[in-house]
């Protein structure tokens, strides 16, 4: 999981009123201790305080009420027509590479021809998309998988 979605996860496991050792929270997240404390300090940054409490039978209990966002999304609930145009921007994404892509506009009645330089993929709604640079808006912008007509791979982009 990302470092968020472990901090957000850790914060859920602390907000039940619990003390967790450092061990119990490294094994939940897969993370190693150390990241642990890592992940203590950037909540405590955001400023949620998280009591520690030392010795042999020591660990983080939270004493505040905090509401983690419930997650909506489960893995079968996102959809995704096209995996070959998912494996080739990922496939960019990890080369930096340049795409031309067809895109279809919202009401999928026009097509736009654009050059993106592909950043990450990303969760919108329920749909899997690209965050990317547009050459054509020159901004980053978000584009649906599902609404890509055509891509091409291009040569690399420099950061």
């Amino acid at each position: 999981m990302s470092k968020i979605s472990n901090v957000l996860s850790m914060i859920e496991y602390l907000s039940t009123g619990r003390k967790y050792s450092i061990a119990e929270l490294a094994q939940k997240l897969e993370v190693s201790p150390r990241m642990i404390r890592v992940y203590k300090d950037e909540i405590e940054k955001a400023g949620i305080y998280i009591d520690t409490i030392k010795g042999p039978y020591g660990g983080y209990v939270l004493n505040q009420n905090i509401n983690v966002p419930k997650r909506f999304i489960t893995p079968n609930s996102i959809t995704i027509k096209n995996k070959e145009f998912f494996n080739l921007i990922n496939r960019a994404i990890k080369e930096k590479r340049k795409c031309f892509i067809e895109y279809y506009s919202k009401n999928q009645k026009e097509i736009s021809s654009r050059i993106i330089h592909p950043y990450d993929l990303i969760l919108l709604g329920s749909e899997w998309g690209v965050a990317a640079y547009c050459e054509s808006k020159e901004e980053i912008r978000h584009f649906y998988i599902n609404r890509i007509k055509n891509i091409k791979l291009l040569e690399k982009y420099d950061n």
